[in-house]
C-alpha cells in the first residue's frame, strides 16, 4: 500500500518500478487506475524501456478504469463479494503472462477512490475482499490511497482498519528524505528530548499493522501521543521535505 497525495511523483516511480519488475520477469500485469494515472504509469514504463504496444497487444499488460470497474460490484454503497470476484477474475483472465512465464501482479486504486469519497467502511470492506481473493489465488497486489501523510487525516484512529489489511506500507520516498526532515524538525522543536522520544517511538511499534517505514511510524506516533506539538513538528518537517536544499 502507498499513500501518495503529498507526492504523486513518488507514486508514479514506485508503481512504475513495481509494474516493470513484473513485466521483465514475464508476469501478467493488471492495472486498475484512473485515466490520469494510467497515462503517468505508461510514460514511466516507456522511460524504463517497456515496449508498450507489444505488451498491450499481447495482453501481458492490461489497463482497466478504476471508477468503471468499481461501479460494477458496488451494491447499496458497499462492495459485493460475488460481483467483485466475478469482475476481478474476469479481468485477470484477460491478462496473459509472457511465453514460458507465469505469475500475475495487480495494482488498484478503487479503495483509494472510496476513501477519497469518505466511504471509509466501503474502502476497508473492499480491502477485505481483495485479501479474500488473495487467499484463493496466487498474485501480488499494490494499493494506493490519496492520503497526505502530513495531513491530520493520517492518524491512528482513521487508518487502523486500513493498515491492518495490508502487509507493507511503501515509503513515500525510499531514500530517507522524509525521515531526515522529521529528525531535523524534532531536534529543532524538542531539543534534547528528541533522541529519547525517537527511542520510545521505535519501542512502541504496532506489529499487528502493515510493516511500516520509520518516518510514517513517527508521524502516527506523534499524532496519537504528542498532540500539543505534533502539528508544529509535522508542518516543519513538511517544509524541509518539500524544500530539501533549505539550509
Amino acid at each position: 500500500m502507498q499513500l501518495y497525495e503529498a507526492n504523486e511523483v513518488a507514486l508514479t516511480k514506485n508503481v512504475g518500478y513495481y509494474l516493470w519488475e513484473g513485466l521483465r520477469h514475464g508476469e501478467g500485469v493488471l492495472v486498475i487506475a484512473t485515466p490520469e494515472h494510467q497515462e503517468l504509469f505508461s510514460k514511466h514504463l516507456d522511460h524504463l524501456g517497456a515496449d508498450l504496444p507489444e505488451l498491450l497487444g499481447s495482453k501481458q499488460l492490461i489497463f482497466w478504469d478504476a471508477k468503471h470497474t468499481l461501479s460494477q460490484f458496488m451494491v447499496a454503497g458497499q462492495p459485493d463479494w460475488l460481483r467483485f470476484e466475478s469482475v476481478i477474475r474476469a479481468a485477470m483472465r484477460q491478462v496473459g503472462p509472457a511465453m514460458g512465464a507465469e505469475g500475475l501482479r495487480a495494482y488498484g486504486e478503487m479503495v483509494g477512490i472510496l476513501w477519497k469519497a469518505r466511504q471509509f467502511a466501503a474502502a476497508i470492506r473492499l480491502e477485505q475482499l481483495w485479501n479474500k481473493l488473495l487467499e484463493q489465488s496466487s498474485f501480488s497486489l499494490y494499493c494506493a490511497y490519496a492520503i497526505d501523510v502530513f495531513g491530520k487525516e493520517f492518524e491512528v484512529s482513521n487508518l487502523d482498519g486500513v493498515l491492518c489489511t495490508h502487509t507493507h506500507l511503501v515509503p513515500a520516498q525510499p531514500n530517507g528524505t522524509l525521515e531526515t526532515a522529521l529528525t531535523r524538525s524534532m531536534d529543532e522543536v524538542l531539543g534534547s528530548k528528541a533522541e529519547a522520544l525517537r527511542v520510545l517511538i521505535k519501542a512502541n511499534h504496532r506489529p499487528g499493522w502493515a510493516v511500516m517505514p520509520t518516518a510514517e511510524s513517527i508521524i502516527l506516533w506523534l499524532r496519537k501521543n504528542l498532540a500539543g506539538q505534533a502539528d508544529q513538528i509535522i508542518a516543519r518537517a513538511q517544509y524541509y521535505y518539500q524544500s530539501p536544499l533549505v539550509g
